[in-house]
């Protein structure tokens, strides 16, 4: 038998039986090789509510509410320096305890609500610390963090960060895409818009929240004139998570460098943190202030 006839014979004979069973309406079982390594996944899972924090301060809704973030915290330390005795400094805990700080001076005053996005040792999700703002709808956000300059123990001084142009409009068109079928935006209805219309009202939106938070970022260098140590620039922008919510103004406000003993020596001190909360809590007074004015 030639290799021709035998190839026509392999192909003609699975024909012939699977013709024949049909023909006679036989069901042929298909074996079931390997099915239990089929990966399935769900697609478009429902995404589970932000467990919001407690609303502290005035019980009156038309009080202006400020979110503090807290940076890092849990499993992530963020950045780490060295006091004078060898012992790590972690930026979770210095950040937090100037949260806190910051939060008690502003209830103490009155007349502002606060909310925190933690006020213990946990993780968040970067992309939930601003959402949290979004959802309580802040009037402003606040992330403070300590930075490191690694083996540059001379790096010093504070520094007040805004949202990049750039990264406005990226998240614009983001925020555009998920934002479509929202209420409102900014007091501008957006739902039921085009796609191009809902695009171009958000990144209006986008902008007014950015002018708004270079507003407040120019109150804090302000207030801290002579009073707390700044970096010789101390106004920057940069494409940040936390700050890209195109309706709540948010600043991130880097406290000092964990990695130099004067700024450390603020930052872990009473004395120290309360001159920080003090000219972060008068910047925020003077934000709402001026907002409340006709």
């Amino acid at each position: 038998m030639s290799v021709r006839t035998l190839f026509l014979l392999i192909l003609a004979v699975p024909a012939f039986v699977l013709g024949g069973a049909m023909a006679t309406g036989i069901a042929i079982p298909v074996p079931e090789w390997g099915r239990d390594y089929v990966l399935r996944f769900l697609l478009d899972p429902e995404v589970e509510p932000l467990d919001l924090p407690e609303i502290l301060g005035p019980d009156d809704p038309t009080r202006p509410l400020v979110v503090i973030d807290a940076g890092h915290g849990g499993r992530d330390p963020g950045s780490i320096g060295r006091s004078a005795n060898g012992s790590q400094v972690m930026e979770k805990e210095i950040v937090l305890a100037l949260a806190l700080k910051l939060r008690d001076e502003l209830l103490e005053a009155g007349g502002i609500r606060v909310a925190m996005t933690r006020d213990d040792d946990r993780i968040i999700a970067l992309a939930n610390r601003p959402e949290i703002a979004r959802q309580l709808g802040a009037d402003l956000f606040l992330s403070i963090h300590a930075d490191s300059a690694g083996d540059r123990s001379d790096v010093a001084g504070a520094s007040v960060y805004t949202l990049s142009n750039e990264a406005s409009s990226e998240a614009a068109a983001r925020f555009a895409e998920r934002e479509n079928a929202a209420d409102r935006l900014n007091g501008v209805a957006i739902e039921g818009q085009s796609e191009q219309v809902s695009a171009i009202l958000v990144e209006l939106s986008q902008q007014r929240t950015q002018d708004d938070a270079v507003a407040f970022a120019s109150l804090i260098t302000r207030e801290g004139e002579g009073r707390i140590a700044f970096h010789p620039q101390p106004r920057r922008s940069a494409a940040l998570a936390v700050l890209r919510a195109p309706d709540v103004p948010g600043v991130l406000f880097e406290s000092g460098f964990v990695t130099n003993a004067a700024d450390r020596t603020r930052l872990m001190t009473e004395e120290g943190r309360a001159e920080y909360a003090d000219v972060l809590a008068r910047a925020i007074r003077v934000y709402f202030a001026r907002r409340a004015e006709p």
